[in-house]
Formats: structure tokens, C-alpha cells, sequence
């Protein structure tokens, strides 16, 4: 047993919200690795070794990775963390081996254990690592009726250690990293697999282990999600933006802007801010003269920079009607729910009763509504439910949906009595 699962062992995990206890003893701070920072691995001969000693060691794998969001274009990742037992930590870089599908092969049967795995799965995917079972000790700790479910506050309650979280927003593609990231970065990884025990043990003790592997199960083996549809939508303050004329202005503010900080290799941010697209689209400036008054465009842009933006605007203001964007973002499947009462108020009372029983059921199972079921299926169901629903019908859609088996047996038949009772 390690120091860790000790210490689990005498911490009561807090139920949320939960106080804690006069007796709980202050979290321990963890300030190192247990084997020290290890050495960072950026030779093809460096991960030959690394792969020989995870091959030989035993248990899960806890994994982590560190993007460079806010500083380089896309969501590669410039870190990867891994830890074993029998093999230690270890500290792959990802620009010197960009490659790690070895590395993946050798561990990928093996139970890795990554905190929100969803957001580094895409990243470690696009390296060469997809695992094929895991476990999520975020979600896991929402499914364990958890308040607050960041890595360092699940340590701190479950396990008793208070981990240094300062370096979480750094630029990570900084070369070469400095030894105090290093130490953050070893330490995220340090006490994952016995977090992932403890979780496990109360996840048990709660008769919520079974939810929790058939959500795992669907994280493992979900498909890559299908490029976005018209990103530039989602540009922050478009929602001030009404002429299709402006949508225009938007558009290729964005498509430019995406270009040069892809090909530059910065954030898109850092090339020109969401608010000045959206100034730009709501002014409609006629010459550079006009745009350099605009806030973000100001006088320390060049006037190469300057000219590179008004020629979009230019295009945009050229376009004939009929290859304006349409307003609002095309959509497959129900109304926005504000709208329902009047569209249809069958169905809006059909929602009602749904959400009333959820927000019940979730509240008995001390998890949050979302992890019980979607807040998009339970809509999908209610615009268009079965005819005549049964729990067995009901069954049905929610599985179409995507809904999992622990999911569908808890609520089929409480939204079948919401389907009835609004007038189904």
C-alpha cells in the first residue's frame, strides 16, 4: 500500500458541499515526485526504453497531456505523462517524438486512468496513443456525487494530498521547459492510480461501480467527433451580429484569421481578437482608414495587417445576396425549448413534466441531471416522442440517442409517466 492509499484509507471521502469534519487533518502538500523530476524523453532511443520498462511493469497506466491552448494553433499535445507501477514516471516530448504508436500498442489493453479524458484523448490520439478501456477519475467523481471535481480538489478530499496547480495555463511548447512545469507536470500523474482506486472503492460502496464502467466503456470506444459546421459561428458576440451582410464580414474575418494563425502557428487569438471581428462586422468599415479606428485594430497593427483585414471586409461587402450566409446556425433536431409553448404545447408540457422527474431522480442518486441523461436526448424524446410510449419504446429512442444501459433502465420509465401525463 502506498502513502497515498494510506492516507485514503483514514480520509472519509465528503459528501458534496460537505464541511469538512473539525478532526479532517489539513491536506499534506506534495511537493515532489516520488523517484524526483524525471528525465524529459525526446530520442527515438530514450522512448525505446520507456516503452521496454511500461511493457514490463504492472497495473493501470495514468496518463496525462499538456497543450499549448492560448498560444499555438490547434490542441497538439507538447507534454505526455505516463506512470506505472514497476515502471515509475515518465515524461515523453511529443515534438522530439512525435510518433508514440509503439508506446500505445505496448499499454493500449491496458486500464489507463486520465482525468477528464475527453479533453486529452485528441490530442494523445493524434500521437499515436488510443486506449481501449479507461477510467475517468473526473467522472467518476461527478458520478460519485462529488461538488468539486478538478484534479486537485478530488486528491485533496479523497487522498489527503493538496497538489501545486500554478503551472496549468503556461505555454507548454516553451522549449526547454523549465524543472518547476517538469515537477507540476510528474505530479499530476504522481497519485492518479490511487485516486482511481479510492473512487473505485466508494463508486462501490454507492452501487454506482457498473454506471461508471459502461461510462468509460462509451468514452473508449466513441468515434472521433466530425469537423464543426460553420465554426466561425460560434465567434464570441456573434450573437450582436443580425445583418447577413455583417454574418459575411464575420466569415471571412474568421476564415482569414484561421489561415494566418494556422500557418503561423498561434493561437488565433493572439492574430485578432473575437471582438474585433465582431466591431468590424457591425461598422463595416469602407477603407483601412475606417478599420484602423476600430478598437483591435489599432496603431500598433501595420498597415500590411491592416490591408490583409479591409481586403476581407471587401470581399464580404462584394458578395452577391444570394452567397450571404443564412442567419442562424443550421441545426438537426428540435426547437430551442423557449419557443416550445408556443409551437407546440403538447410537447412543451411533455419537456416540463420530463425535467421535474429528472432533476428528482438525480437529486435521489446525489449526481448531476447531466450525467443521469442528456438534457439534448430528454428534448429529442419529448419533441418527438414514441407513439404510445412504453418504457419498452421509450427504451428504444433513449438508446438511439446514445443513452447507456444504466441510464436507460433508471429513467425509460419515469419520462414513459412525463410522456403520458403531458399529453403524449
Amino acid at each position: 500500500m502506498t502513502d497515498a492509499q494510506k492516507t485514503a484509507a483514514d480520509t472519509t471521502l465528503r459528501a458534496p458541499g460537505e464541511s469538512p469534519p473539525d478532526s479532517r487533518p489539513a491536506p499534506e502538500p506534495l511537493l515532489e515526485p516520488r523517484e524526483g523530476i524525471p528525465p524529459v524523453t525526446a530520442t527515438p532511443e530514450a522512448l525505446a526504453e520507456v516503452v521496454a520498462a511500461f511493457q514490463a511493469g504492472r497495473g493501470p497506466v495514468a496518463v496525462d497531456a499538456e497543450r499549448a491552448s492560448g498560444y499555438r494553433y490547434g490542441q497538439r499535445a507538447y507534454l505526455v505523462q505516463l506512470r506505472r507501477e514497476g515502471a515509475g514516471s515518465v515524461l515523453i516530448d511529443p515534438v522530439g517524438c512525435p510518433d508514440l504508436s509503439a508506446l500505445g500498442g505496448t499499454i493500449c489493453d491496458t486500464e489507463w486512468v486520465l482525468h477528464a479524458a475527453t479533453q486529452d484523448l485528441p490530442c494523445l490520439r493524434d500521437i499515436g496513443m488510443v486506449p481501449t478501456k479507461l477510467f475517468d477519475t473526473e467522472l467518476a467523481g461527478r458520478l460519485a456525487g462529488f461538488a468539486r471535481v478538478g484534479l486537485g480538489a478530488m486528491v485533496e478530499n479523497v487522498l489527503g494530498y493538496a497538489l501545486e496547480k500554478g503551472h496549468s495555463a503556461v505555454d507548454w511548447s516553451t522549449r526547454p521547459l523549465p524543472d518547476p512545469w517538469l515537477r507540476y507536470a510528474a505530479l499530476d500523474v504522481e497519485l492518479l492510480v490511487d485516486l482511481r482506486d479510492a473512487l473505485e472503492e466508494e463508486l462501490d460502496r454507492q452501487g454506482k461501480l457498473e454506471w461508471a464502467r459502461q461510462e468509460f466503456a462509451a468514452i473508449a470506444t466513441a468515434p472521433p467527433p466530425p469537423p464543426r459546421k460553420d465554426p466561425w459561428r460560434r465567434t464570441s458576440g456573434m450573437h450582436k451580429v443580425r445583418r447577413r451582410r455583417q454574418m459575411a464580414v464575420v466569415r471571412e474575418l474568421w476564415t482569414l484569421r484561421d489561415q494566418v494563425a494556422q500557418r503561423r502557428d498561434v493561437s488565433p487569438g493572439k492574430v485578432l481578437g473575437d471582438a474585433a471581428i465582431i466591431e468590424a462586422a457591425l461598422q463595416l468599415p469602407p477603407n483601412t482608414h475606417a478599420l484602423a479606428a476600430l478598437s483591435g485594430f489599432g496603431h500598433r497593427m501595420g498597415r500590411r495587417q491592416l490591408e490583409q483585414w479591409q481586403a476581407a471586409v471587401d470581399r464580404a461587402r462584394a458578395l452577391p445576396d444570394n452567397e450571404l450566409p443564412q442567419p442562424g446556425q443550421p441545426f438537426n433536431g428540435p426547437p430551442p425549448p423557449r419557443s416550445w409553448a408556443d409551437k407546440d404545447p403538447a410537447a412543451a408540457a411533455r419537456l416540463s413534466a420530463a425535467r421535474t422527474a429528472v432533476t428528482a431522480l438525480a437529486e435521489q442518486l446525489n449526481l448531476p441531471q447531466e450525467n443521469l441523461i442528456t438534457p439534448d436526448t430528454v428534448r429529442r424524446l419529448c419533441w418527438e416522442p414514441p407513439a404510445g410510449p412504453t418504457p419498452e419504446t421509450v427504451a428504444e429512442v433513449l438508446a438511439g440517442h446514445g443513452a447507456r444501459p444504466w441510464q436507460i433502465e433508471l429513467v425509460a420509465p419515469l419520462l414513459t409517466e412525463a410522456l403520458v401525463a403531458g399529453g403524449s
